[in-house]
């Protein structure tokens, strides 16, 4: 258990008179408590009475302070010193401060994990504000008549919330707070007098973590990656299908704090006919348009995959403010999705390219062909990286725990450039065949005479000094294309 100091408690003879600090800088300050912020607030006072900003969206964000997205504010008016409420921990955050009065406030985190049990305690009067995360038991004391007690929330009451509730007993030792009005002396509720003590608690657990496209590449990748975590769902199709955006609506969202959409509609020559270009176009645009929507309105970090494809491959290297410029019916629909993703506050768009992993790719294909003795035509002046799901669902987990800045981040495997025709002679090497029975072609070459071909951009080769300055250093293509080669 973390004790707050010395310097954090208040003197308990003082609970009547008071003088208002004025002047004071808004200034954000950490605790021992995880995410439990301390706000100066700025007050101006006169012969009149005093002013003062209690939330102000853009100066306390700039301090680092979350915007938590509040929807709902709520007054406690306590009549008499001694009154005493809490100790409450509820499924959303909140910011607390005072109207009139002053209080004692007290804080333990019921959140599940390392800091649960860590306390803090500090006097609130009008210049002084606290940031209560999800999970964090809040309980107060007023020290004056007519306290009014005022907070923020970031979701709506409703009875059926209750059942998320987590309580701990106002005079629970492991605790210790100290009130300066001893509680017997006070007025409480016989429902606080009853919640149990810190070893009978249970922990409040996080929120989930959402997968939609199990059954896709990049799925299998964070499903095995996420396999020891019991904060996790992967589900298919069956359970969200982004395809018919309607059926979201019933999803319990607010279980959730993040949701990455690793599923798409990726056949990129069948969305060239009619029934193709509808199945994408809901696919890749309006579903991501849904959970962008979803996203914003319950606060969720929404991480979405993208693709070169939105390009028109005429760069050499594509950094990620390149403008969109799609080729065809796939590229558009996800260049579409791109900016519908990209309006959710909290946002990772990863554009990826050539991406190889578990299933049906590239690389199966020349590892079957080359196992058979066929000898291939591969083109040659299709140029970029391979996109390994092992990377890219590593790249996801990096920059989620990390806390990377929200935005677009080009996603690759690292290394020299190479055509296709260069990726297909390398695996027929790796698998002990001759490359040179790998024959290059031109892409013109390769689709004369065939119908219903998308156009695919010829340099697909991604800029990755972004996503290298957050700390994730991505792996040789040809050295993870060995190790995949060789767990397949």
């Amino acid at each position: 258990m973390t004790e707050s100091t010395e310097a954090n408690s208040v003197d308990s003879t003082d609970t009547t008179t008071h003088e208002l600090r004025t002047g004071r800088p808004l200034a954000v300050e950490d605790t021992p408590i995880p995410g439990f912020k301390v706000i100066d607030l700025s007050v101006h006072g006169d012969s009149r009475g005093w002013f003062k900003e209690n939330w102000q969206r853009e100066k306390m964000t700039a301090l680092g302070l979350e915007d938590f997205g509040p929807v709902q504010n709520n007054i406690s008016f306590n009549a008499s010193p001694g009154v005493t409420r809490g100790i409450h921990a509820e499924p959303w955050d909140k910011f607390i401060s005072v109207a009139a009065g002053r209080v004692f406030g007290a804080w333990v985190d019921l959140r599940e994990g390392p800091s649960f049990g860590a306390t803090y305690w500090c006097e609130i009067d009008p210049s002084v504000a606290v940031f209560v995360p999800r999970g964090v038991g809040n309980a107060f004391q007023a020290l004056e008549e007519g306290t009014a007690y005022t907070y923020l929330v970031n979701d709506h009451w409703s009875a059926e919330a209750q059942s998320e509730y987590t309580f701990l007993n106002l005079a629970d030792e492991t605790a210790a707070i100290p009130w300066p009005i001893p509680l017997q002396d006070g007025e409480l509720s016989a429902k606080d007098q009853a919640h149990p003590r810190l070893a009978e608690v249970t922990p409040m657990k996080p929120r989930r973590t959402l997968v939609l496209g199990a059954s896709g590449q990049l799925g299998r990748a964070l499903a095995a990656l996420w396999e020891s975590r019991d904060d996790v769902d992967v589900v298919g199709r069956e359970t969200l299908d982004l395809s018919r955006p309607e059926t979201l609506a019933e999803f319990p969202w607010t279980e959730y704090d993040t949701v990455v959409n690793a599923g798409a509609y990726t056949a990129v020559d069948a969305a060239e006919t009619p029934e193709g270009r509808a199945a994408a176009w809901a696919a890749n645009a309006a579903g991501p348009a849904a959970l962008a929507r979803i996203a914003a309105e319950h606060r969720l970090t929404l991480v979405h995959l993208s693709t070169d494809y939105v390009f028109d491959g005429t760069r050499e290297l594509h950094p990620e403010d390149e403008p969109f410029a799609p080729l065809g019916v796939y590229g558009q629909s996800k260049a579409a999705g791109d900016h519908a993703v990209a309006v959710a506050p909290r946002h990772y768009i990863l554009r990826t390219s050539w991406v190889i992993g578990e299933g049906k790719n590239f690389v199966a294909t020349m590892a079957a062909l080359a196992e058979k003795g066929v000898d291939p035509t591969v083109v040659s002046d299709q140029i970029g990286r391979l996109s390994f799901t092992t990377t890219i669902a590593a790249a996801v987990d990096h920059l989620l725990a990390s806390g990377a800045p929200y935005g677009t981040y080009n996603v690759s495997n690292s290394g020299e450039p190479v055509a296709w025709a260069d990726v297909a002679a390398k695996v027929y090497e790796l698998t002990g065949h001759d490359p040179a029975r790998v024959a290059p072609i031109t892409t013109a070459e390769y689709f004369a005479g065939k119908e219903g071909v998308a156009p695919r951009p010829a340099q697909s080769t991604f800029d990755l000094a972004k996503l290298e300055a957050t700390g994730f250093a991505p792996t040789d293509q040809f050295e993870a294309l060995a190790e995949h080669l060789r767990s397949s």
